[in-house]
């Protein structure tokens, strides 16, 4: 009797225990466990696998100016998918990522730099020291500010957090002790990993190629938390405050808590960000952090794909791959200039095309360059019967 109620409870061509994926029905889900996988499909963990391979094997196959291109992008991804988590995620809109960014690389190069230095410096150089107080920091500075996203939302909340980057640049630049004020700057952190400095030359490769690694692998782990976090409870949350907050709030979702959460959260990501940044070229300056900084954060999660982490990092190999493009023009077209003090110069261009790109991804296909790739997928597995 046992057995023929057990047989009838259990689906015709699956095993009992268990869940087994069905031979040929790859998007067949037989438990939740397979339905919330970070990678649901042999597909996706064979594609991802081998993405992850060639991006390690660029190490030893480019050249080092461009490793040093794909780095500085690799870091821009930790920063967009940040960005993404707060306003992609959990619906609030924030302006102000420049802000964090900068509080992030401050915070490292302070905690790096020489104690007996002109700057402010405590020679705590070990990576994996300074880069989750850069974090942590950051993410301080993003919970002060979050009470306002409990109380704002959509254009107040943007103009808010744009605040942030005007106050920020005016301190960083007359904090001359902390920044070494406008045009003169100062060191960056230094990436030192076990006694072992990643900005020179070694055993293991160039300064470049140790750096490349280093963000690339920086980036998987970010991303992987990321992919995580917007799988969880927490995630499911930020989902349902984007959506509709009054509805979550009905259900039982405490909006301000994870209000508060999102920016902290967001912010932490921004700071290691900003640590990592300038770390590629050795030297960080107050003006870097400003208006040009947030809109290209937010160009890098429109273009790439909101609430998407594999968006955010295509939005920002999009954005960092367009930069020597553009630096390139004034040798191409003569009424383009590159220095800043004449008109048009390639940072006003550069400005123009991200607002520009912005206007036509959001026309012509809001899930930016994630929203091409499901196109051509489902193309592709509809063919040739394409309705």
């Amino acid at each position: 009797m046992t057995e023929t109620r057990t047989s009838a409870a259990a689906p015709p061509d699956l095993p009992a225990g268990r869940a087994r994926r069905v031979r040929g029905r790859p998007l067949l889900y037989t438990s939740y466990a397979q339905d919330m996988a970070l990678l649901d499909t042999p597909a996706k963990r064979v594609s991802t696998g081998l993405l992850v391979v060639v991006a390690f094997a660029l190490a030893v196959l480019l050249q080092d100016r461009s490793l040093e291109v794909l780095a500085a992008a690799y870091v821009l991804g930790i920063g967009a998918i940040g960005l993404n988590i707060v306003t992609g995620y959990a619906g609030q809109v924030s302006l102000g990522h420049a802000f964090f960014v900068a509080i992030g690389a401050y915070t490292a190069a302070a905690l790096s730099g020489p104690p007996d230095g002109e700057n402010i410096g405590y020679g705590v150089a070990e990576l994996w020291i300074w880069l989750p107080a850069a974090g942590l920091v950051a993410a301080a500075a993003g919970v002060l500010v979050a009470p306002l996203a409990t109380r704002l939302r959509g254009l107040y909340l943007a103009v808010v957090t744009l605040g942030l980057v005007f106050l920020g640049e005016h301190i960083f630049k007359e904090w001359q002790e902390l920044t070494g004020g406008p045009g003169v700057g100062r060191e960056a952190a230094i990436p030192q990993l076990f006694g072992v400095r990643l900005d020179q030359d070694g055993p293991l490769g160039t300064k470049e190629q140790l750096l490349y690694t280093l963000m690339l692998t920086l980036l998987l782990v970010f991303a992987v938390a990321a992919r995580n976090l917007a799988r969880s409870r927490i995630g499911r949350a930020f989902a349902a405050i984007r959506d509709r907050d009054i509805a979550a709030a009905v259900i039982g979702v405490p909006l301000a808590r994870y209000k508060v959460l999102a920016f902290g959260i967001s912010s932490f990501y921004a700071g290691c960000a900003g640590g990592l940044l300038f770390t590629i070229s050795g030297y960080v300056e107050p003006s870097s952090f400003n208006l040009l900084l947030s809109v290209q954060f937010i160009a890098m999660v429109l273009i790439g794909g909101v609430a998407t982490v594999s968006g955010a990092i295509a939005g920002a190999l999009f954005i960092s791959l367009l930069q020597p493009v553009t630096r390139s023009l004034p040798a191409l077209v003569p009424f383009i200039s590159g220095d800043t003090t004449q008109t048009p110069n390639v940072f006003q261009v550069e400005t123009v095309l991200y607002g520009l790109l912005i206007v036509l991804f959001l026309i012509f296909e809001p899930r930016g360059l994630f929203g091409l790739w499901v196109r051509v997928r489902n193309y592709w597995k509809s063919w040739p019967f394409s309705y």
